[in-house]
C-alpha cells in the first residue's frame, strides 16, 4: 500500500511549509503533492460542514484529500526503496487524527515543528488578515474570540491561542505514538541553525545527512494597511469565499481569489511587529502549557515566556 512513512505534523505557521519544501529537495525522500491533504483529520468521509462555517472554511473543505484511494495515490510515484511522506501540521492539535495515525500507520515517525505560541498566533491571524478573510482588525480582540468562533463552526485555522498549546497535544499524542517516532524541533532551530536542524531530521528518519542544508522563506504574506480601499477588497474577499464554497476549488482560487488578495497586497508595507505591551496580555494562556511542554520534553522553553517575541523568519534573517 503507498501510505506515508513519515509526518510533519505541526503547528500551523511553525515552518512545517519550509521543512517540506527543504525535505522535497532531498533524493531519498518523497514528499505529496497538496502539501497538506488533511487525510487524518477525517474518518473516510467528507470533512462536515458544520465545522466550517468561518470565512474561506467551506471553499477550503473542497480541497482535504479523504477518500483513502485518492490518498494513497499521492504516493503512487514515490520510487521504490524512498520513504514517503506528507505535511498536515493540524495532525498535532487534532487528538482524534492522534488515534487514526497509530491505527493506520504503527511504524511512522513524526517530524513535530513548534513555535513561540505568542508568535505563532500572531502570524496566524496576520496570514488570515493579509489574504482578505480575517474580519477582526484587532489581533487580541480576535483571539478573544476564539471559543465563540470555535463554538460557531469555525474551522481549526481560527484557533490563534488553542493551536499553539503543544503541551497537552504532545502529551495526548505520546499515549498513541511512542515518543521515540517524535522529533520535536523549534521553529527557531530552523530558522537559526537550518542545516543542523535538517540533518537532524534526516538523520532521525534515517536517511543521508549533509544533504539538504538551506529552507526557504517562511509562508508570508504581504501587509496591508486598513484603508477604506483594503477594507473593502477585504469585504469583497470574503463574500466571494462565502459564495466560492459552490464552486470548484480551482475555479475560484485562480479566477475570482487571487486577483482580489493581489489587489489587497499589492503594497510592500511590512506587518506591524506585535508590541511588548500586547505579548504580555497573552502569556497566561500559555504559561502552564509551556511548563508541561518542558517536562514533558525535558527541555527549556521559558524563552516562550519572556515580554520579547523572536518575530518572523524575514524579520530575523
Amino acid at each position: 500500500m503507498a501510505l506515508p512513512d513519515f509526518l510533519v505534523i505541526g503547528a500551523p505557521k511553525a515552518g512545517s511549509t519550509a521543512v517540506h519544501a527543504a525535505l522535497t529537495g532531498h533524493p531519498q525522500l518523497f514528499l505529496s503533492t497538496p502539501k497538506e491533504p488533511k487525510f487524518f483529520l477525517s474518518d473516510g468521509t467528507p470533512p462536515p460542514r458544520e465545522r466550517h462555517r468561518g470565512p474561506g472554511d467551506g471553499h477550503s473543505r473542497q480541497e482535504w484529500v479523504w477518500k483513502r484511494e485518492d490518498y494513497e495515490r499521492l504516493f503512487d510515484a514515490a520510487p521504490p526503496g524512498v520513504l514517503k511522506g506528507e505535511s498536515t501540521p493540524f495532525y498535532l492539535w487534532d487528538r482524534e487524527a492522534h488515534v487514526r495515525i497509530a491505527r493506520a500507520l504503527p511504524d511512522v515517525r513524526l517530524v513535530a515543528v513548534v513555535r513561540d505560541p505568542v508568535d505563532r498566533a500572531y502570524s496566524n491571524w496576520v496570514h488570515l488578515r493579509s489574504d482578505g478573510l480575517e474580519p477582526e482588525a484587532d489581533f487580541l480582540t480576535a483571539c478573544r474570540l476564539e471559543e465563540q468562533r470555535a463554538a460557531a463552526g469555525w474551522a481549526p485555522f481560527w484557533r490563534y491561542l488553542e493551536l499553539g498549546r503543544y503541551g497537552e497535544q504532545l502529551a495526548h499524542l505520546f499515549e498513541h505514538v511512542d515518543r521515540e517516532r517524535v522529533h520535536v524541533i523549534r521553529y527557531r532551530e530552523l530558522v537559526d541553525a537550518p542545516a543542523r536542524t535538517l540533518d537532524g531530521i534526516a538523520a532521525f528518519l534515517g536517511v543521508a545527512t549533509g544533504v539538504v542544508t538551506t529552507v526557504p522563506a517562511s509562508n508570508t504574506h504581504g501587509w496591508a494597511d486598513d484603508t477604506p480601499t483594503n477594507s473593502a477588497l477585504r469585504r469583497a474577499i470574503r463574500a466571494g469565499a462565502h459564495a466560492g464554497r459552490h464552486l470548484p476549488p480551482q475555479a475560484w482560487r485562480r479566477r475570482l481569489e487571487r486577483p482580489l488578495v493581489r489587489a489587497l497586497q499589492r503594497g510592500d508595507e511590512p506587518r506591524p511587529r506585535l508590541s511588548p505591551a500586547v505579548r504580555r496580555q497573552l502569556l497566561p494562556a500559555f504559561d502552564r502549557d509551556v511548563h508541561r511542554l518542558q517536562d514533558l520534553l525535558d527541555r527549556p522553553f521559558d524563552d516562550w515566556l519572556s515580554d520579547a517575541g523572536r518575530g518572523s523568519f524575514s524579520a530575523r534573517r
